[in-house]
Protein backbone atom coordinates (compact mmCIF):
# COMPACT_ATOMS: atom_id res chain seq x y z
CA UNK A 1 0.00 0.00 0.00
CA UNK A 2 1.35 3.37 -1.00
CA UNK A 3 2.48 5.84 1.79
CA UNK A 4 1.18 9.53 1.50
CA UNK A 5 0.03 11.99 3.13
CA UNK A 6 -3.19 10.85 4.00
CA UNK A 7 -1.97 7.53 5.54
CA UNK A 8 -2.56 6.89 9.53
CA UNK A 9 0.53 6.02 12.04
CA UNK A 10 -0.42 3.23 14.62
CA UNK A 11 2.54 1.95 16.51
CA UNK A 12 3.78 -0.36 20.04
CA UNK A 13 5.86 1.11 22.76
CA UNK A 14 7.64 -0.78 24.57
CA UNK A 15 10.98 -1.60 25.74
CA UNK A 16 12.07 -3.98 24.22
CA UNK A 17 10.18 -3.71 20.78
CA UNK A 18 12.80 -5.36 18.79
CA UNK A 19 11.44 -8.84 18.70
CA UNK A 20 7.30 -7.91 17.91
CA UNK A 21 5.64 -9.83 15.61
CA UNK A 22 2.65 -6.53 15.15
CA UNK A 23 3.83 -5.47 12.34
CA UNK A 24 2.71 -9.01 10.78
CA UNK A 25 -0.92 -8.39 12.13
CA UNK A 26 -1.21 -4.70 11.45
CA UNK A 27 0.05 -4.12 8.16
CA UNK A 28 -1.87 -7.25 6.67
CA UNK A 29 -4.91 -6.42 7.88
CA UNK A 30 -4.53 -2.82 6.74
CA UNK A 31 -3.35 -4.09 3.33
CA UNK A 32 -6.54 -6.02 2.90
CA UNK A 33 -9.28 -4.35 4.04
CA UNK A 34 -7.84 -1.41 1.98
CA UNK A 35 -7.22 1.04 4.89
CA UNK A 36 -4.21 3.37 4.36
CA UNK A 37 -2.74 3.00 7.63
CA UNK A 38 0.76 1.56 8.96
CA UNK A 39 2.19 0.19 12.06
CA UNK A 40 5.97 0.57 13.51
CA UNK A 41 7.02 -0.65 16.71
CA UNK A 42 8.65 2.40 18.83
CA UNK A 43 11.41 1.74 21.94
CA UNK A 44 10.54 3.83 24.61
CA UNK A 45 13.64 4.03 26.93
CA UNK A 46 13.19 3.97 30.64
CA UNK A 47 11.56 7.39 31.81
CA UNK A 48 10.79 8.47 28.58
CA UNK A 49 7.22 6.83 28.62
CA UNK A 50 5.00 10.06 29.20
CA UNK A 51 6.87 11.69 26.56
CA UNK A 52 6.38 8.83 24.36
CA UNK A 53 2.40 9.10 24.67
CA UNK A 54 2.20 12.75 24.89
CA UNK A 55 4.45 13.21 21.81
CA UNK A 56 2.36 10.37 19.53
CA UNK A 57 -0.55 12.52 20.77
CA UNK A 58 0.70 15.45 19.13
CA UNK A 59 1.63 14.02 16.02
CA UNK A 60 -1.75 12.57 15.49
CA UNK A 61 -0.89 9.25 15.58
CA UNK A 62 -4.12 6.90 15.42
CA UNK A 63 -3.44 4.59 17.97
CA UNK A 64 -0.83 2.39 20.05
CA UNK A 65 -0.21 -0.90 21.89
CA UNK A 66 1.56 -1.31 25.16
CA UNK A 67 4.00 -4.14 25.85
CA UNK A 68 6.44 -4.39 28.62
CA UNK A 69 7.07 -3.18 30.61
CA UNK A 70 4.71 -0.33 30.81
CA UNK A 71 1.24 -1.96 30.98
CA UNK A 72 0.72 -0.58 33.74
CA UNK A 73 2.86 2.48 34.08
CA UNK A 74 0.72 3.60 30.81
CA UNK A 75 -2.47 4.75 32.56
CA UNK A 76 -1.56 8.06 34.70
CA UNK A 77 -0.94 9.23 31.00
CA UNK A 78 -4.51 8.38 29.50
CA UNK A 79 -7.02 10.68 28.92
CA UNK A 80 -9.29 7.56 30.17
CA UNK A 81 -9.27 4.06 30.93
CA UNK A 82 -11.82 1.66 29.84
CA UNK A 83 -13.95 0.15 32.67
CA UNK A 84 -12.47 -4.01 31.86
CA UNK A 85 -8.88 -2.18 31.90
CA UNK A 86 -9.21 -0.15 35.02
CA UNK A 87 -9.92 -3.17 37.19
CA UNK A 88 -7.15 -5.32 35.27
CA UNK A 89 -4.87 -2.78 36.38
CA UNK A 90 -3.52 -3.00 32.78
CA UNK A 91 -3.48 -1.16 29.27
CA UNK A 92 -2.24 -2.77 26.01
CA UNK A 93 -4.31 -0.57 23.17
CA UNK A 94 -4.62 3.17 22.97
CA UNK A 95 -7.25 4.69 21.47
CA UNK A 96 -7.05 8.31 19.97
CA UNK A 97 -9.90 10.47 21.28
CA UNK A 98 -10.39 14.67 21.08
CA UNK A 99 -8.93 15.06 24.85
CA UNK A 100 -5.56 11.97 24.47
CA UNK A 101 -5.63 8.44 24.64
CA UNK A 102 -8.57 5.69 25.85
CA UNK A 103 -6.74 2.74 27.52
CA UNK A 104 -8.21 -0.64 26.76
CA UNK A 105 -7.04 -3.93 27.30
CA UNK A 106 -6.72 -6.14 24.22
CA UNK A 107 -5.03 -9.36 25.83
CA UNK A 108 -7.87 -10.31 27.59
CA UNK A 109 -10.40 -9.97 25.09
CA UNK A 110 -8.38 -11.42 22.72
CA UNK A 111 -7.40 -14.78 24.62
CA UNK A 112 -10.98 -14.99 24.95
CA UNK A 113 -11.34 -15.13 21.38
CA UNK A 114 -8.62 -17.49 20.84
CA UNK A 115 -10.29 -19.93 23.27
CA UNK A 116 -13.63 -19.13 21.24
CA UNK A 117 -12.02 -20.17 17.98
CA UNK A 118 -10.83 -23.18 19.42
CA UNK A 119 -14.30 -24.84 20.78
CA UNK A 120 -12.97 -23.75 24.49
CA UNK A 121 -15.55 -22.36 26.92
CA UNK A 122 -14.77 -20.75 30.08
CA UNK A 123 -18.22 -21.26 31.92
CA UNK A 124 -18.54 -23.47 34.48
CA UNK A 125 -14.77 -24.97 34.04
CA UNK A 126 -12.35 -25.42 36.98
CA UNK A 127 -9.32 -23.43 35.72
CA UNK A 128 -5.97 -23.71 37.26
CA UNK A 129 -3.58 -20.21 36.37
CA UNK A 130 0.11 -21.08 36.60
CA UNK A 131 1.36 -17.67 37.35
CA UNK A 132 0.64 -14.46 39.25
CA UNK A 133 2.55 -12.04 37.66
CA UNK A 134 0.90 -9.22 35.34
CA UNK A 135 -0.47 -11.30 32.52
CA UNK A 136 -1.39 -14.24 35.10
CA UNK A 137 -3.77 -11.48 37.34
CA UNK A 138 -5.73 -10.05 34.09
CA UNK A 139 -6.05 -13.81 33.22
CA UNK A 140 -7.35 -14.65 36.74
CA UNK A 141 -10.00 -11.68 36.18
CA UNK A 142 -11.01 -12.96 32.77
CA UNK A 143 -11.99 -16.51 34.13
CA UNK A 144 -13.76 -15.11 36.60
CA UNK A 145 -15.54 -12.50 34.53
CA UNK A 146 -16.68 -15.34 32.62
CA UNK A 147 -18.15 -17.54 35.39
CA UNK A 148 -15.75 -20.34 35.65
CA UNK A 149 -16.51 -22.44 38.12
CA UNK A 150 -13.50 -22.48 40.33
CA UNK A 151 -9.96 -20.46 39.39
CA UNK A 152 -7.15 -22.05 41.29
CA UNK A 153 -4.31 -19.45 41.02
CA UNK A 154 -0.71 -21.48 41.48
CA UNK A 155 2.34 -19.15 42.10
CA UNK A 156 6.06 -19.35 43.41
CA UNK A 157 4.99 -16.71 45.89
CA UNK A 158 1.75 -17.47 47.28
CA UNK A 159 1.31 -14.10 49.38
CA UNK A 160 1.66 -12.68 45.52
CA UNK A 161 -1.46 -15.08 44.47
CA UNK A 162 -3.17 -14.38 47.44
CA UNK A 163 -2.97 -10.79 46.65
CA UNK A 164 -4.38 -10.84 43.47
CA UNK A 165 -6.86 -13.57 44.38
CA UNK A 166 -8.42 -10.93 46.90
CA UNK A 167 -8.41 -8.30 44.21
CA UNK A 168 -10.75 -10.46 41.91
CA UNK A 169 -12.71 -11.59 43.90
CA UNK A 170 -13.24 -8.20 45.72
CA UNK A 171 -13.34 -6.19 42.03
CA UNK A 172 -16.44 -8.84 41.14
CA UNK A 173 -18.14 -9.94 43.87
CA UNK A 174 -16.90 -13.22 43.91
CA UNK A 175 -15.31 -16.23 45.74
CA UNK A 176 -14.46 -18.18 43.06
CA UNK A 177 -10.39 -17.58 42.61
CA UNK A 178 -8.13 -19.21 45.52
CA UNK A 179 -4.71 -18.77 45.48
CA UNK A 180 -2.16 -21.69 46.25
CA UNK A 181 1.65 -22.01 46.57
CA UNK A 182 3.20 -23.89 43.18
CA UNK A 183 3.07 -27.23 45.32
CA UNK A 184 -0.59 -27.09 45.64
CA UNK A 185 -1.14 -29.33 42.07
CA UNK A 186 -0.51 -32.04 44.67
CA UNK A 187 -3.92 -31.36 46.15
CA UNK A 188 -6.08 -30.66 43.01
CA UNK A 189 -4.80 -33.88 40.83
CA UNK A 190 -5.76 -36.10 44.32
CA UNK A 191 -8.47 -37.70 42.46
CA UNK A 192 -6.94 -38.57 39.07
CA UNK A 193 -10.01 -37.37 37.14
CA UNK A 194 -9.33 -35.35 33.83
CA UNK A 195 -11.15 -31.82 34.11
CA UNK A 196 -9.48 -28.66 34.18
CA UNK A 197 -8.17 -26.12 31.90
CA UNK A 198 -4.64 -24.49 32.46
CA UNK A 199 -3.35 -21.63 31.29
CA UNK A 200 0.43 -21.09 32.07
CA UNK A 201 0.82 -17.37 32.23
CA UNK A 202 4.34 -17.16 33.26
CA UNK A 203 7.63 -16.55 30.82
CA UNK A 204 9.19 -19.57 32.38
CA UNK A 205 9.38 -22.28 28.53
CA UNK A 206 10.27 -18.83 26.49
CA UNK A 207 12.35 -19.57 23.90
CA UNK A 208 16.02 -20.34 24.13
CA UNK A 209 14.99 -21.65 27.65
CA UNK A 210 12.82 -24.40 25.77
CA UNK A 211 13.50 -26.96 28.32
CA UNK A 212 12.12 -25.14 31.10
CA UNK A 213 8.28 -25.79 32.88
CA UNK A 214 7.22 -24.66 35.96
CA UNK A 215 5.25 -28.25 36.58
CA UNK A 216 7.82 -31.09 35.88
CA UNK A 217 5.02 -33.69 37.13
CA UNK A 218 3.46 -35.86 34.63
CA UNK A 219 0.60 -36.80 37.38
CA UNK A 220 -0.38 -33.07 37.00
CA UNK A 221 -0.96 -33.26 33.02
CA UNK A 222 -2.87 -36.62 33.16
CA UNK A 223 -6.08 -34.51 35.06
CA UNK A 224 -5.25 -31.87 32.20
CA UNK A 225 -8.43 -31.39 29.90
CA UNK A 226 -6.86 -28.43 27.85
CA UNK A 227 -3.67 -26.65 28.05
CA UNK A 228 -2.69 -23.12 27.20
CA UNK A 229 1.01 -21.78 26.90
CA UNK A 230 0.54 -18.05 26.53
CA UNK A 231 4.17 -18.16 25.22
CA UNK A 232 3.97 -18.87 21.37
CA UNK A 233 8.05 -18.92 20.61
CA UNK A 234 9.18 -21.78 20.58
CA UNK A 235 6.21 -22.97 18.79
CA UNK A 236 5.77 -26.16 21.19
CA UNK A 237 6.78 -25.46 24.78
CA UNK A 238 7.37 -28.25 27.31
CA UNK A 239 4.55 -27.42 28.69
CA UNK A 240 2.37 -28.24 25.80
CA UNK A 241 4.47 -31.52 25.01
CA UNK A 242 3.93 -32.89 28.36
CA UNK A 243 0.09 -31.82 27.63
CA UNK A 244 0.16 -33.72 24.76
CA UNK A 245 1.69 -36.63 25.84
CA UNK A 246 -0.25 -37.26 28.88
CA UNK A 247 -3.84 -37.01 26.08
CA UNK A 248 -4.46 -33.71 26.57
CA UNK A 249 -5.19 -30.57 23.80
CA UNK A 250 -2.16 -28.35 23.89
CA UNK A 251 -2.22 -24.62 22.48
CA UNK A 252 -0.03 -21.66 22.30
CA UNK A 253 -0.31 -18.15 22.48
CA UNK A 254 -0.26 -17.48 19.20
CA UNK A 255 -3.82 -16.98 18.54
CA UNK A 256 -4.01 -14.62 21.62
CA UNK A 257 -1.66 -12.25 19.69
CA UNK A 258 -3.64 -12.57 16.65
CA UNK A 259 -6.49 -11.78 18.03
CA UNK A 260 -5.84 -8.90 20.97
CA UNK A 261 -4.12 -7.21 17.70
CA UNK A 262 -7.45 -7.73 16.10
CA UNK A 263 -9.11 -6.38 18.62
CA UNK A 264 -7.23 -2.89 18.56
CA UNK A 265 -7.09 -2.80 14.61
CA UNK A 266 -11.18 -2.84 15.36
CA UNK A 267 -10.97 -0.08 18.05
CA UNK A 268 -8.64 2.39 15.90
CA UNK A 269 -10.40 2.04 12.53
CA UNK A 270 -14.06 1.47 13.65
CA UNK A 271 -14.17 -2.15 11.76
CA UNK A 272 -15.12 -5.63 12.19
CA UNK A 273 -12.31 -8.14 10.45
CA UNK A 274 -13.60 -11.25 8.63
CA UNK A 275 -12.92 -14.66 10.15
CA UNK A 276 -11.59 -15.00 6.64
CA UNK A 277 -9.10 -12.15 7.16
CA UNK A 278 -8.30 -13.30 10.42
CA UNK A 279 -6.89 -16.61 9.13
CA UNK A 280 -5.15 -15.45 6.66
CA UNK A 281 -3.37 -13.24 9.24
CA UNK A 282 -2.55 -15.98 11.34
CA UNK A 283 -1.02 -17.88 8.73
CA UNK A 284 1.52 -15.38 8.11
CA UNK A 285 1.87 -15.54 11.83
CA UNK A 286 2.83 -18.91 11.99
CA UNK A 287 5.64 -18.00 8.67
CA UNK A 288 6.91 -15.46 10.57
CA UNK A 289 6.98 -17.52 14.13
CA UNK A 290 8.17 -20.59 12.41
CA UNK A 291 11.43 -19.14 10.56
Amino acid sequence: MEINGKTRTCGLIGNPVEHTKSPVIHNTLAQEMGINMTYVPFHVAEGALEAAVRGAFGLNILGMNVTVPYKKDVIPFLAETDSLAGKIGAVNTLVRTESGYKGYNTDITGLLRAMKSDGISIKGEEVIILGAGGVGRAVTFMCAANQAAKVYLLNRSEEKAQSVACEVNQALETDCVTAMPLSGYQELVKTGERRYLVIQSTSVGLSPNDDDVVIDDETFYCCVKSGYDLIYSPWETKFMKLVAKNGGNAYNGLKMLLYQGIDAFELWNGCKVSEESADRVYKKLQESVRK
